[in-house]
């Protein structure tokens, strides 16, 4: 089955919009570091918001936009998110969002894809791409159309000025991304 095949599961037309379905909570992102070499460190963002655009027709033409309060983060101990918002790390008081919008989809395989896009944190704009699988898609029991993706991606921190010394092992973070979106 092919990508544009995928995408176009329970009559998808050609660039239909789908708001990431955030109030239901079936939109995460998440992340983790190594914690000096030792464990890892997971957290998540708890507010964002976002859309993707799908064009049936040609997947190349598909888009998607988040943005993200980086003052939401979640590690799970406020200690530890107070100081990841501070200055060493986020510093969220000057750079209180991120967000990522793409620049390129490129279908890899049956249900994969690289989507890459401007990635801004912290000021900081870089590129980034998003390894990416189509999950599912089709209409949900109350009257919608729903379409579902992971994505994974690594970045380097320093490129995004976060240069706080964790160690060798935390110079990078792993980014998860899992989306359902309703169509508008």
């Amino acid at each position: 089955m092919s990508f544009v095949l995928l995408f176009a599961t329970g009559a998808v037309q050609a660039a239909d919009t789908y708001k990431m379905d955030i109030k239901g909570t079936h939109a995460f992102i998440q992340f983790k570091i190594k914690h000096l070499g030792f464990s890892w460190l997971l957290g998540r963002f708890n507010k964002f918001d976002g859309t993707f655009t799908l064009d049936e027709k040609n997947i190349e033409n598909s888009k998607v936009n988040v943005a993200i309060d980086v003052a939401s983060l979640d590690s799970n101990h406020a200690e530890r998110d107070k100081h990841l918002r501070g200055k060493d790390f986020f510093n969220v008081s000057k750079f209180p969002n991120a967000s990522f919008k793409s620049t390129k989809v490129e279908k890899t395989g049956d249900k994969t894809a690289k989507i890459t896009g401007d990635f801004t944190l912290k000021g900081v704009t870089k590129p980034v791409t998003l390894d990416t699988t189509y999950i599912g898609g089709g209409d949900d029991p109350w009257g919608g159309h729903r379409q579902g993706f992971e994505a994974t991606t690594r970045i380097k921190l320093k490129d995004f000025g976060i240069d706080y010394n964790l160690g060798p092992a935390a110079e990078y973070a792993e980014i998860y991304i899992s989306i359902e979106g309703v169509r508008q």
